[in-house]
């Protein structure tokens, strides 16, 4: 029986975002495909919950620095599987001869500005090592594959779109009660603007915030919630709020429970994702999902993912962002048309199509 190996070690986040839940959904999806037919090993840097992954063989690997570069590859060269497939890192120095890995964005090279210099020098080395030594890439959309291409000198014939899937048990909530708690539990007393995302320049929240204080000018009823984790220079953006003086209108809630996401999402006026650059952007799919009008970007793979279901504008325009605030705040035809739109557009991701693909390639590299 052949034997994939996955790395897993993103897959247990006890508070994951984009690529910790791209990896866990993906290797839940996977498992009863290649189960069938295929052996699988998954690689962990620590235990996960014993519901998490059912009948997959579990290698939990513990190690304090440097798991990949050193744990994992000793694992590879000590037992290794005839495929391996990276989810959401990077290959580990020694792997097998066959490798897949996904490839999720390309965004330090368009705006190098809005990440560490330490972090944009690992990205480049460990992305185009990804992309230069495995046998094959998946990567989120074509706007990745594009990137790849073009930034690396990568064949088009070795990259596969493969689309993720989204979380299927969001839905739009309209109990009151259950949105009163949610909105208490947060302190959100108004009607409010949402963002969801980790809280980092990249996501342009920044001219956010100065067009929606152009916005609160008409409607002073109005919060914008910031709501996601911190990341790399988040107090910028605090301080951008102060320096406005929107502090008292400016909530920063941090990390989203799952179990709050759908009512946030349910109660917002409307959805603002203006974010300089995405591999795929899930918040946009988990708006739509909620029935909430969204506000996205132009550039990178938004227009894409967000398909005819969002008001598109240029992220490095305030004043069109502002514009577009105001049109899903005052167009009640256009809101309604952009929901409709979204629900429709939702039909194409899914977890299970992304793994049916995605065992495609693995079986093919392991024959």
């Amino acid at each position: 029986m052949t034997l994939i190996g996955i790395d897993a070690s993103r897959a247990s986040s006890t508070a994951p975002t984009g690529t910790e839940s791209y990896s866990y959904h993906l290797i839940r999806a996977l498992l009863p495909l290649l189960g069938k037919y295929e052996s699988v090993r998954l690689y962990c840097r620590e235990q996960p919950t014993a519901e998490a992954f059912p009948g997959a063989e579990l290698r939990v690997i513990p190690f304090p620095r440097l798991w990949t570069h050193i744990r994992l590859s000793w694992e590879m060269l000590r037992d290794p599987p005839k495929v391996l497939f990276v989810p959401a890192h990077v290959l580990p120095p020694i792997h097998p001869r066959r490798t897949l890995v996904t490839v999720h964005d390309l965004g330090y090279r368009s705006f190098p500005e809005a990440h560490p210099w330490s972090q944009r020098l690992y990205l480049e080395a460990s992305t185009r090592w990804n992309a230069r030594v495995s046998s094959h890439i998946l990567a989120d959309s074509m706007a990745t594959r594009q990137a790849l291409v073009e930034s690396y000198g990568i064949s088009p014939d070795k990259i596969t779109v493969v689309y993720p899937g989204y979380e299927t048990d969001l839905h739009r909530i309209e109990d009151p009660e259950t949105l009163a708690q949610v909105h208490m539990r947060y302190g959100l007393d108004r009607p409010y603007i949402l963002f969801l995302g980790r809280i980092q320049p990249r996501k342009n929240l920044a001219r956010l915030i100065a067009a929606f204080g152009n916005v609160l000018k008409r409607h002073p009823e109005l919060l914008l919630v910031l709501a996601g984790p911190p990341g790399w220079f988040a107090e910028t953006i605090r301080t951008r709020a102060r320096e406005l003086g929107l502090e008292r209108h400016v909530v920063f809630p941090g990390y989203i429970a799952m179990e709050d996401k759908a009512a946030l999402l349910s109660g917002a006026r409307l959805f603002a994702f203006p974010s300089l650059y995405e591999g795929f952007g899930f918040p946009v799919l988990e708006a739509q999902a909620c029935g909430v009008p969204v506000l996205t970007a132009t550039t990178s793979s938004l227009p894409e993912v967000a398909g005819e279901g969002a008001l598109l504008v240029d992220p490095l325009d305030t004043e069109a962002i502002e514009a577009g605030l105001s049109r899903l705040l005052e167009e009640p035809a256009l809101r309604q048309t952009l929901i409709a739109h979204g629900t429709r557009n939702l039909v194409r991701f899914s977890w299970e199509q992304a793994a049916q693909q995605t065992a495609a390639i693995l079986r093919q590299l392991a024959t």
